[in-house]
């Protein structure tokens, strides 16, 4: 027969083991589609230690800097919505991204990304990687989906758009010149 401390034992070990397993296991560890986060502060953990984790060259004061102006950059946005003309996609990325471009990154890039370009369900986001890293490796941030709440995952996990980068784009909302061969270029990371 069972004594009362060992069953508790066991008890115990049942409940902690799966926290274990979530605590030890990457946001995307599981490799399948349909995991998006939601920041819930200006210095989110989960954020910053992702964009951190993009590579052993990341600087972490700069995926801090990264998750607290994207962060920030919904919440200024929400406060003067009644002064600010327009709302959509591409206007919430073209804002994140003239943000996080002034930060003048140095171990990490911003890419432009889009989801049924040119349809009426297009959709546009900025894409941050480890300076020289493949778009399709890179951390998604998205502000507009959630009406300024920022959301992100893994480029290649959202469950909801396939992303693919477009070069020219980004160039052209910084006010920059380059030549691109492609002007879109589909994420590297195959998707479910």
């Amino acid at each position: 027969m069972f004594s009362d401390r060992s069953f508790l034992l066991e008890v115990k070990t049942f409940a902690v083991m799966p926290l274990l397993v979530l605590a030890l296991s990457s946001p995307w560890g599981s490799g399948r589609r349909g995991e998006l986060f939601v920041a819930w502060s200006v210095d989110d953990p989960s954020l910053r230690t992702q964009i951190a984790a993009l590579s052993p060259t990341v600087s972490p004061d700069e995926a801090r800097q990264v998750a607290y102006t994207a962060y920030m950059t919904g919440r200024e946005l929400l406060v003067n919505i009644g002064k600010r003309k327009g709302g959509l996609c591409f206007q919430w990325a073209t804002e994140l991204l003239i943000r996080l471009d002034a930060l003048k990154l140095q171990t990490l890039e911003l890419h432009w990304a889009e989801s049924g370009p040119n349809t009426g369900a297009e959709h546009n986001v900025i894409v941050v990687t480890a300076k020289g890293q493949a778009f399709g490796e890179g951390i998604l941030l998205d502000l507009w989906r959630y009406s300024g709440t920022l959301v992100w995952t893994h480029v290649g996990m959202d469950p909801d758009y396939h992303w693919m980068e477009n070069k020219s784009e980004i160039a052209r909302r910084l006010g920059r010149t380059t030549d691109v061969a492609s002007k879109q270029v589909p994420s590297a990371t195959k998707s479910n």
